[in-house]
C-alpha cells in the first residue's frame, strides 16, 4: 500500500494526486467522527494495538541511531544522488528568487514608467508651442512603455518564474522519494536485527532444559519476524528500483525543462527590447523637428515658418522690440507748399 501511495505521489498529475489527498483526509474525518459519537458504531471504534507499531518505531530508532544499516550494492549511487538532489536544490531556491526579484523591479519599473509619463504630460501641457506638443508625446511614449513593461512583467512570472518553482517542487518530490527508500531501508534493517536477535534468544532457549514451550513459541516468533523480513526485503528492492528510475526520468526531464525555460526567457527579453528601441526610435524624430533662434525661443517644427506670436505675448514683445530696433530712423520735415502758377507773384 505504500508503494502504491508513493507510485501516486511522483506520476500521477494535480487531479488525481488531490482526489487521493481528499479520500485521505476523508477517511481521517470519518474516524474523528466516530470518536466523538461513541454509541454509534462501536464495533468500528475498535483500534488497532498500538503496542506493536511502538515497539516497531523504538526499534526503528535504535537501528537508525547507531548507523547499522543494510547495506546494498546501490548505496554508492543514491549517495551520489542525494548530493546532487541537494545541490540542484539550493541553486534552484537561489535562481528561483533571483527570477522573483527581476519580476518584482520589471512591475516597479512600469509604476515608474506611467509616473514619468504623467509628469511630463503636465509638463507639456504648460508650454503653448511646438516644445510642449513635443513634451506631451515625451509623455504618451513614457505611457506607452509602462504598459509594454507591465505586459513583460507579467510574462515573465508567468514563463520564467513559475517554471523555476514547478522545477522547485519537483526535486522536493524526489527527495521525499528517497526519504521513503531510507525509510525501507531502515525498515529492513530492523527487521533483520529482530531475527538475529530471536535466533539468539532462540539457541539459550534450546540449551536449557524445561523450556520447550518457551523454545516452540520463539520459533513461530522467529519465522514471524522472517516473513516480515522477507517482505521488507521485496518492499526495499522495488522501492530502490524505482526512485532509480524516476531519479533519471527527473533528470531527463528537468534538462529539456530547463533549456526550454531559459531561451524562451531569453527570446522573451529580445523582442521586448526590440519594441523598447522601436517605441523610443520613433520619439526621436518628433523632438529633432523643434526649432530654436538665437535667443533659445521655439520657432517652429521642421525649419518652417513659425506662427505668429499672440499679442500681448512674451514673444510678441521681443518680436516688436527687435523689429524697432533694426528699423530705419524716420526724418521729420515741414509740408512743401507749391506755388500756384496763375497767381501773380
Amino acid at each position: 500500500q505504500e508503494c502504491a501511495c508513493l507510485d501516486t505521489f511522483l506520476r500521477a498529475d494535480d487531479v488525481t494526486f488531490h482526489a487521493a489527498k481528499n479520500s485521505k483526509t476523508n477517511v481521517v474525518l470519518q474516524q474523528s467522527q466516530m470518536m466523538s459519537h461513541p454509541g454509534a458504531q462501536p464495533q468500528m471504534m475498535m483500534s488497532p494495538p498500538k503496542k506493536e507499531g511502538f515497539k516497531r518505531w523504538f526499534a526503528e530508532t535504535k537501528t537508525s541511531m547507531t548507523g547499522d544499516l543494510v547495506r546494498s550494492p546501490d548505496d554508492e549511487l543514491f549517495e551520489e544522488i542525494q548530493r546532487y538532489i541537494h545541490g540542484l536544490d539550493t541553486q534552484m531556491k537561489n535562481v528561483s528568487t533571483q527570477a522573483s526579484g527581476l519580476v518584482r523591479k520589471g512591475k516597479e519599473m512600469a509604476n515608474g514608467l506611467f509616473e514619468f509619463g504623467l509628469a511630463f504630460n503636465l509638463l507639456g501641457q504648460s508650454e503653448a508651442d511646438a516644445l510642449g506638443d513635443a513634451l506631451c508625446k515625451l509623455g504618451e511614449t513614457a505611457d506607452r512603455l509602462s504598459v509594454l513593461s507591465a505586459e513583460h512583467s507579467d510574462q515573465e512570472a508567468m514563463n520564467f518564474e513559475d517554471p523555476l518553482v514547478d522545477m522547485i517542487k519537483m526535486i522536493h518530490s524526489v527527495k521525499l522519494a528517497l526519504h521513503k527508500r531510507h525509510e525501507k531501508r531502515l525498515t529492513f534493517s530492523t527487521c533483520l536485527q529482530e531475527v538475529e536477535s530471536k535466533q539468539t534468544q532462540l539457541a539459550k532457549l534450546r540449551a536449557q532444559m524445561g523450556m520447550e514451550a518457551k523454545a516452540y513459541a520463539m520459533e513461530m516468533s522467529l519465522r514471524r519476524a522472517q516473513d516480515a523480513t522477507e517482505v521488507a526485503r521485496e518492499d526495499f528492492a522495488a522501492v530502490s528500483q524505482r526512485v532509480l528510475r524516476e531519479v533519471d526520468r527527473f533528470k531527463r526531464e528537468t534538462t529539456e525543462d530547463m533549456r526550454r525555460t531559459v531561451l524562451e526567457y531569453i527570446q522573451l527579453q529580445v523582442d521586448y527590447n526590440k519594441k523598447m528601441e522601436e517605441i523610443w526610435a520613433n520619439l526621436i524624430p518628433q523632438l529633432e523637428r523643434v526649432q530654436l533662434d538665437s535667443n533659445a525661443n521655439v520657432v517652429g517644427e521642421g525649419g518652417g515658418d513659425s506662427k505668429s506670436p499672440a499679442p500681448g505675448s512674451t514673444q510678441y514683445q521681443q518680436s516688436n522690440q527687435q523689429g524697432s530696433g533694426h528699423s530705419e530712423p524716420q526724418i521729420d520735415s515741414e509740408p512743401v507748399v507749391m506755388p500756384n502758377p496763375q497767381q501773380p507773384m
